[in-house]
């Protein structure tokens, strides 16, 4: 068989397309720390997207084993808030984040936190001067593949990264990965259909989502699997969530980006409560050791 080479994943370009639309027009619509990935409800009808957002934080902090280290890898840093969370929650020395968004990381910047270290780098481009104690990766995962290469070539570029990932770890030394997967192989409508391949043309051009099957095969002979979970519904709460934050202040959205852009996202905020919902999406937290 032969396996594709060409795996780097979604260019610079690709994710600045999405990622640095604008700061302000995020900061609308996400949480106060503007984290843009699935939170942590827990079935708690009562807590809020601020809190369920720093509960998912620190379930990977608590799961990389990372409060206390010296230094901590966040791979697709956002907006800092993991960076932040770690040097005044965690205790940890110094966090290195790393982004492809020149927008995301002039505002880690100028947090001024001389503890926190935004780099904008691929993660395949990162050669550490010196180990990490602990990595920990937030729907940054979704990028790191090709848009269309076949399963081989797939796990092929996850492997590499674990692969790395391993390399800048020491003995026992955990990553904590949080990504969208693939969900199960149900009849999807045509909506559906025609939705999901919006989302993939317009809002995150050039990424792939992986099969849970191919995260853990790519990890093999790297690390071990300390701990599974998937929660698609707490994604559906999450985009509702974003959904309803968005269409509130659409106007003043609109203002910022334009109707295009508005109108693009909350398409793709209410597909994807309607994939997560219907589990054609899954959202998968994954522990892994250091073999």
């Amino acid at each position: 068989m032969t396996v594709e080479i060409e795996y780097q994943g979604a260019s610079a370009a690709a994710i600045r397309s999405h990622y640095d639309v604008s700061n302000d027009f995020y900061k609308l619509w996400l949480d106060k720390e503007r984290v843009y990935s699935c939170a942590l409800w827990d079935g708690d009808p009562a807590l809020s997207l601020d809190d369920a957002q720093m509960r998912k934080l620190d379930y990977m902090v608590d799961g990389a084993n990372a409060a206390g280290a010296r230094r901590v890898l966040d791979i697709g840093c956002g907006w800092g808030a993991l960076l932040t969370r770690l040097v005044t929650v965690h205790g940890v020395e110094s966090a290195v984040g790393l982004t492809l968004s020149d927008e995301q990381a002039a505002h880690v910047q100028g947090l001024g936190d001389p503890r926190v270290t935004p780099v904008v780098q691929n993660w395949a481009d990162h050669e550490p001067e010196q180990p990490y104690d602990a990595i920990i990766s937030i729907g940054a995962f979704e990028h790191f593949a090709d848009f269309g290469l076949r399963r081989a070539g797939r796990v092929e570029a996850y492997r590499r990264f674990f692969r790395s990932c391993r390399d800048w770890l020491p003995p026992g030394g955990r990553l904590a990965l949080q990504t969208n997967v693939k969900g199960n192989n149900a009849a999807m409508s045509r909506q559906t259909v025609r939705d999901l391949l919006f989302i993939a043309d317009r809002v995150f051009p050039e990424s792939e989502l992986p099969w849970l099957s191919e995260v853990l095969e790519a990890s093999e002979r790297a690390f071990d699997v300390v701990s599974v979970r998937n929660d698609p519904d707490m994604y559906a709460r999450t985009c509702r969530q974003w959904h309803d934050n968005l269409a509130a202040c659409r106007d003043e959205a609109t203002e910022l980006v334009g109707e295009q852009v508005v109108g693009d996202y909350l398409r793709y905020l209410a597909a994807s409560v309607d994939a997560f919902t219907r589990r054609h999406l899954g959202l998968a937290r994954i522990i892994f050791e250091r073999a």
